[in-house]
This record gives C-alpha cells, structure tokens and sequence, in this order.
C-alpha cells in the first residue's frame, strides 16, 4: 500500500497472443471508493495473461501464454513498479494459470496447450529456482474442437493437509495431488474427480469454511457443487446454470466472497457477474449483473468492491457489493486497460 491508495497489477493479452496491450499495468486503488487511477505499464512483456503474488515477499509472478510457455518474476517496489528477477520455462505450452503455495515455498503452473502441470521451487526470497516436476494429464473430452487433448485451465493449492486441485477443461476431470515437500515433486492423491462429459471446467473456488469447493462449467455452462472431506475427496452435491439469460454462456472466474454467504462467476457471451447465495443444498441465483462488456474474463474481489476485466471490451469495471445482499452496483465509469485477463489486488 502507498500513501494514497492500493496498487493493482493488471495482466492481459499483447500483440503475441492476438491482444492490444504491451504488458503488465499498474493502477492505485482507493480502498475506500474502489475507484482506480491507472499508472501505465510497468513491465513491457508477451502474454502476462494471469498474475499471482507471493505470500510474504514482494514478488510479482506471471505466465506467459504463448506456444513456449514461460513464467517469469518481479520484485515489486511501493509504487507498483516491478524489477525483473528472470524468467523460466513452464515446461509446456500456453501456460494460462499459477498460484503459490500458502507457505511460499513452491509455485504451480497450469500449461493449457500442454495439458500438465509444472512445479517451481522458490527460495528463501520468493525466486524461482527452476522446475522441479510436470506432471502431464492424458486423454479427451466429447467437444472434438475444446477438448480433443488434455488442457490443465487451473492449479488450486490448499491449506494445510489439503491436496493441491488441477482443473483440466480437456479430460472433464479435477485432478489431486500431494506435494512432496522435499523433492519438489506432485504424488497423485486417489484418482482423478471427473465432470460431467462435456463440461468442460475451468476455474474453481473454495469456500472458507474447508469444506465446499464449487467448479465452473466452461463448455457446458453450470456451477458444480462440491463436498471437500478431509482426505482431500471430492463428493459431487449437485449442478446448477450459471446464468439465466439467453444466448451462448461460458463461464470464466469463480469466486467466494470473504464471508462466505455468496458465490460470483463471470459469464462471457452474455457479459454478466451471476450471484448465487450459498446458504442451502446448491448456489441459488440470487441476481446476475451486467458488466457492460460481452466478455468479463476475469474478477477479484477486495473489501466492499469488485473489479471486472472485459477482455474484449478493453477495459475493468467497478463495482460496490452490497454487503446485505451481495450484489454489485456498478461504480464510476470504465477503466481503460487493453485486452485486460487479470486483475491481482
């Protein structure tokens, strides 16, 4: 935080991957109105398309989404600039998705165009010391464009004694593995959850209290809702829509606000945030948003607000969450970003 506000990093497409921006921007946040003042791009770079920050030390990672996937790291300094410290092959290509380990220690990469799964061991500042596993997933889903090989969308490390989750559009399944601390290296944990044919998932979202986790739909659009024991089993309770409006819904970003009362997706193609309450059996619709854009790819949430990345629309919309109800209102006018795919409060 500075002295006037919160800095964001956002990531999004460049020229290399089809995109209009130039790399990674910076905007101060006021965490009191959510409004954002961009600052320009701090790290001139192909295809930041997804961002993620260590849990203790100032460094910035991203991947690269490109045919020879790549992550790479910055230290970031107190007004969102970012110092280069390297930068790494993912092991496959089209890397779309990293998370960190919650003890910093090691960073998990999603190579979508690889189908796999790499693993980063970081030392005692937050580097990455080169890789130190990939585990590649194998077969195919029923949608012969989407899903004709395996294509990992996400890596969600848990807490304590809970598996990492890999989410893998391709093969309809939710792969769990245990990492070995030691070696750097993923040991599968029972066999893979698989989807429904044709779902296609993409993202996932735990809940707060451990025990649910929920799974958006990306070919199919739905929300799975899950059981999460506490041997990292995975126990299907049921499906819903993810939206309610007419036309070609595919869902992207998935999220649980802080309290645990509601549920958010992104729906691209009908531009919307979809609220559903979580306090029965399923997520219940309790309102859906527009975004103002066709294709919200990604959102964070952060205190009372929500921020949107339309990718195609160029620009991140704000949002004020009502915190009775849970639904957003859009706050000020757009935010001009290019072909924004991520916003990392």
């Amino acid at each position: 935080m500075t002295a006037q506000g919160v800095v964001v990093h956002i990531g999004g497409y460049t020229a290399d991957n089809g995109g209009r921006g130039t790399g990674i921007v910076a905007a101060r946040r006021d965490p009191v109105t959510g409004a954002l003042t961009p600052l320009g791009t701090v790290a001139v770079t192909p295809g930041p398309s997804f961002l993620a920050r260590h849990p203790v030390h100032p460094v910035l990672y991203a991947v690269h989404e490109l045919p020879d996937g790549q992550v790479s790291a910055w230290r970031v300094g107190a007004d969102g600039d970012l110092d280069p410290l390297g930068a790494w092959s993912s092991g496959g290509a089209e890397p779309c998705h990293l998370a960190v380990a919650p003890d910093g220690g090691h960073l998990f990469v999603a190579n979508y165009g690889g189908g796999s799964v790499a693993v980063l061991p970081l030392d005692a500042q937050g580097v990455p010391a080169g890789r130190s596993d990939l585990v590649v997933h194998e077969g195919r889903g029923p949608d012969p464009q989407r899903q004709e090989q395996a294509h990992c969308h996400m890596v969600n490390p848990g807490p304590v004694g809970q598996p990492l989750l890999a989410v893998d559009l391709g093969t309809d399944s939710v792969y769990r593995y245990d990492l070995d601390a030691a070696s750097g290296r993923l040991v599968p944990r029972g066999p893979r959850v698989r989807t429904a044919p044709g779902a296609g998932p993409r993202h996932l979202a735990r809940h707060p209290d451990g025990r649910r986790c929920f799974l958006a739909g990306e070919l199919d659009g739905t929300v799975t809702a899950y059981e999460l024991t506490g041997d990292g089993a995975l126990h299907q309770r049921g499906r819903v829509d993810a939206s309610d409006r007419a036309g070609h819904v595919q869902p992207s970003e998935i999220a649980v606000g802080g309290d645990g009362r509601f549920l958010y997706l992104a729906n691209r193609g009908v531009g919307t945030v979809a609220v559903f309450a979580l306090g029965g059996e399923l997520p219940e619709l309790v309102a859906e948003v527009d975004t103002g854009g066709e294709w919200p790819r990604h959102f964070a949430l952060a205190g009372e607000h929500l921020y949107v990345a339309d990718e195609r629309a160029d620009m991140v919309r704000v949002f004020r969450v009502d915190p009775a109800t849970g639904v957003p209102e859009v706050v000020g006018e757009p935010v001009a970003v290019p072909s924004p795919t991520c916003v990392l409060i």
